[in-house]
Formats: structure tokens, C-alpha cells, sequence
């Protein structure tokens, strides 16, 4: 078993891994991920350590290091991504800035070497053996497609974005000074040797990304090598910085990334603003006029006032059933990978029989769609009635996940698209019945007539998300 945190875990005691196999590409080796399920990827990537004790003694707490002796784990990691990948990929149009960051830390300090336009591959390489310069290759799961399956369960599984990146560092050099992330990372070490320093945050579970100076982080709590097939966690916070040691091959290592503005402070700016919109609605304190000229002095001397309200809120969130989430849901099932289909590309076609009245149906890709209630978005009258809207991320596009907004992705508000169909608030405990049953039957839907439960099927089904069997 690998050992937690302390001089153990800087020791790096060695595990073997078994590997556990499943279909993958022709071109990979066996792999030691499991894909029956989102729970089952996890657990692979941070086998032999148990779900249970990684987030009970590690997740948000402290780093969490697995070093694996086990040449099919090495390979199948080697075969994720490799330096003699960029060559084709740089055919295919990388540019600079977006694809592609070269830089190297000089004097504590990141220096940014990158060129302008399309990466020319020669020139790359050019820039790798002469300048020492690291190679950051942004979201890889792009165009790697192990990469996309791993990540897309990934989604499914924390329920919130999973980015990644890698870093291709050439030996006696380093890419990043020392500094933190405000994500929750997991490297794997790809190719080559990295030798890694972990120090003691100097703000914990941080929100934003910050580079600190040497003569601030004291002495590293952890250090070791990383070598292919190797694992390392640390919290978001956590000060590292990494090196290739001379006299070897470069490193390749991938991060893996989550939780990224995640927080249950992020989950109340997302949520309250709805329950103060529909309290207000049967309160008429919350209704009343602010003092004159409020806005023009200090607004602490209304303190007391709201924290009136805010009791008044909590009392009333005790006793709601459902809280409504105004941005948060969406932007995550906007943003996310598409399922990963393999070769079955026909999966995304509606599924078998067209469903009827005495059809039993389930759902599909349950993992990526969500059900919310909102004011009617096609209607602009001042008093617009609310409705159900089903989203999905069955047709978000793998090549933009974790790339930011772009002309051809967003609408002419700068708003990325959104797939998902628009229902009467009446037929949410029907959409529930759908949601949480294994199987259920079009003429047991919680609708009054059998018009409505066949025209609600045959929606979900034309937009692929259910079947029927």
C-alpha cells in the first residue's frame, strides 16, 4: 500500500498495480482503468488507495502520493500523451497562447517564450533542446480520445468540469516557479523523471491561482520523484514547484484538474439569489422600500436589517424542498465533454422503436443531462411564467471543452449554446418519474392525458435521451 502523507509518503514505498482491463484503442496498452462506471474510474486511477479513505484522509487536506512498479501502468501512461504526438498534432493548426505555452522559470520567475501565430513544429522542438523551454500542451482530452473517456467519466463523477494539461520539461530544467492552483490536482507522470517540492499552503483550498517567491515558502514538506505509471494528489493551495533532473530524458506528465470555483461559498452565490426571488414574492418585508439615500452613505447601518432577513431566509430554506440553481447547473452541463462513444457514433441517434402510450422507456446519458425550472426564456413579457428545462451536453463539442467562449461557439449575446428542450411546469413530477426509475411505463407518467405523455416521450426521445426497450 502506498502510505499517506509525512516522511512515508516522501519515501515513495512502491505498489503493484494488476491491471484491470477494458476495450480501448488498437494503438493502446491494456488498460488499468475500469470504465464500468464513473465510481470504477476513480477508483482505478487512485488504486489501491479506497474512495472512502482518499476523501477522508487526503481530498482537500493533503497530498497523496502512489508510486507503482508495474511496466503495463508505465505504458498504458506513456501511451496518454507524448512529445513525438505534438509532431502530428501540429499539423493539424496549434497556435500559440492557445493550444501551446512555452516558457521556462528563470530566477523564480516564469518566462514566457512563446512565438506568435501557428506552432511549427520544428521550431518547437528547436526551442525544447536549445532554450530548455517547457512545452505546456492545454486540454489534450481534445484530441487524445483515452484522455476524453478518462475525463468525461471524470465529469460525471465529481459533477463539475474536469480540464487537464501537459508538460513536456527537457532534463536540468524547470518550467514554473513555485506557486498554487485553485484546483484539485492529480498528475500523472507520462514519460521520463520529475522531481517534485510540495510546500505548506499559505492560503488553503485557494481560490486563485498565485506564484510565490522562494524565501516565503520555507522548506518543502514533501519531495520525491515521479516516474512513469506514478500518481500524485494535492489539495488546491498547495505551493509545488517541479523539475527534470539533468543527465536524463525529459519529462512528460498530464495534471488532471477539478473543482475549480466549486465551493459551498460559490453554491450560496449561486443559490440565494433565487430563494430571496421567491420568498420576496410572499414576503412583503422583503418587498418594503430601502431607507432614502441608502446607496449614498454607509451601508453598514443597515447590518442589523438584513441579518434579519437572512434569519428570516434561513428559516425558510429549513423547510424547501428543492432550491432553485441560477447559473451553476447549467454552465456545467454547457461546458462539459459529450459521452465518450468510441466507435459507436450511432449511439447518438434516437434509440430503437419510437416510444407510445404502451411503450416502457429509460433514460439515457443520465449522467449528462439535469432538469431546472426557469422563467420562460421565449417569452419577454415582464411577468413570464415559469417553466421545466431539460439541458443536456450530448452535443457539446469535445474540440472547445475547457477552451473559453469563441465566436463559433456562442450566440450574439457571447452566451455559449445551449441544447435541451422547454416542457410546462406541469410535467415536472413526469420528467422526475423518468429520472429516477430504472424503466417506467409512457402510461403511468404523471400527466393528465395521453397526449401529453406520448408528445413528452417522443421529445426526449427524438433528442436522444431516452429509449425504449
Amino acid at each position: 500500500m502506498s502510505k499517506k502523507g509525512g516522511k512515508q509518503t516522501e519515501k515513495g514505498r512502491k505498489v503493484h498495480v494488476p491491471c484491470k482491463r477494458a476495450k480501448v484503442e488498437a494503438s493502446c496498452p491494456s488498460s488499468p482503468m475500469n470504465y464500468d462506471s464513473p465510481d470504477s474510474v476513480f477508483e482505478s486511477l487512485i488504486f489501491p488507495i479506497e474512495q472512502e479513505t482518499f476523501f477522508k484522509e487526503y481530498w482537500e487536506q493533503k497530498p497523496l502520493l502512489i508510486q507503482r512498479d508495474d511496466p503495463s501502468v508505465a505504458a498504458y501512461y506513456q501511451s496518454l500523451f507524448q512529445l513525438m504526438d505534438l509532431k502530428e498534432l501540429s499539423s493539424q493548426g496549434l497556435y500559440y497562447g492557445r493550444d501551446v505555452n512555452i516558457c521556462r522559470c528563470v530566477n523564480g520567475k516564469k518566462k514566457v517564450l512563446n512565438k506568435d501565430g501557428k506552432v511549427n513544429y520544428m521550431q518547437l522542438k528547436r526551442d525544447f533542446d536549445q532554450k530548455k523551454a517547457t512545452i505546456q500542451f492545454h486540454q489534450p482530452q481534445r484530441f487524445k480520445d483515452e484522455l476524453w473517456r478518462i475525463q468525461e467519466k471524470l465529469e460525471c463523477y465529481f459533477g463539475s468540469l474536469v480540464g487537464s494539461n501537459v508538460y513536456i520539461t527537457p532534463p536540468g530544467s524547470q518550467g514554473l516557479p513555485p506557486h498554487y492552483d485553485d484546483v484539485e490536482v492529480f498528475i500523472l507522470q507520462l514519460e521520463g523523471e520529475k522531481h517534485w517540492r510540495l510546500y505548506k499552503p499559505t492560503v488553503h483550498l485557494a481560490r486563485e491561482y498565485n506564484v510565490e517567491s522562494e524565501d516565503r515558502i520555507g522548506n518543502p514538506i514533501h519531495e520525491f520523484i515521479l516516474k512513469p505509471g506514478d500518481l500524485l494528489y494535492f489539495p488546491r493551495g498547495t505551493i509545488h514547484q517541479a523539475d527534470t533532473p539533468p543527465g536524463g530524458l525529459y519529462s512528460t506528465h498530464v495534471t488532471i484538474s477539478t473543482y475549480q470555483n466549486n465551493s459551498w461559498g460559490d453554491f450560496l452565490l449561486d443559490a440565494i439569489p433565487g430563494l430571496v426571488f421567491d420568498t420576496a414574492k410572499e414576503d412583503v418585508a422583503l418587498r418594503t422600500s430601502i431607507p432614502r439615500q441608502l446607496l449614498m452613505v454607509d451601508i453598514a447601518d443597515s447590518t442589523r436589517r438584513l441579518s434579519s432577513f437572512l434569519r428570516s431566509l434561513a428559516d425558510r430554506l429549513e423547510n424547501t424542498k428543492e432550491l432553485r440553481s441560477s447559473d451553476m447547473k447549467k454552465d456545467f452541463i454547457m461546458n462539459r465533454l459529450p459521452p465518450f462513444l468510441g466507435n459507436s457514433s450511432d449511439l447518438l441517434a434516437p434509440g430503437g422503436k419510437l416510444p407510445k402510450l404502451d411503450s416502457k422507456i429509460r433514460l439515457r446519458f443520465k449522467d449528462h443531462a439535469i432538469i431546472t425550472v426557469e422563467p420562460d426564456q421565449e417569452n419577454s413579457d415582464e411577468l413570464r411564467k415559469e417553466m421545466v428545462y431539460v439541458y443536456h451536453s450530448l452535443k457539446n463539442r469535445r474540440e472547445r471543452h475547457m477552451m473559453g467562449n469563441e465566436d463559433d461557439d456562442t450566440s450574439e449575446e457571447g452566451i455559449s449554446e445551449t441544447h435541451g428542450l422547454r416542457f410546462p411546469l406541469s410535467h415536472m413530477d413526469a420528467l422526475k418519474q423518468i429520472w429516477r426509475s430504472a424503466t417506467v411505463a409512457v402510461k403511468e407518467l404523471s400527466l393528465k392525458s395521453d397526449a401529453e405523455k406520448e408528445n413528452l416521450v417522443l421529445s426526449l426521445w427524438a433528442e436522444c435521451l431516452i429509449e425504449v426497450i
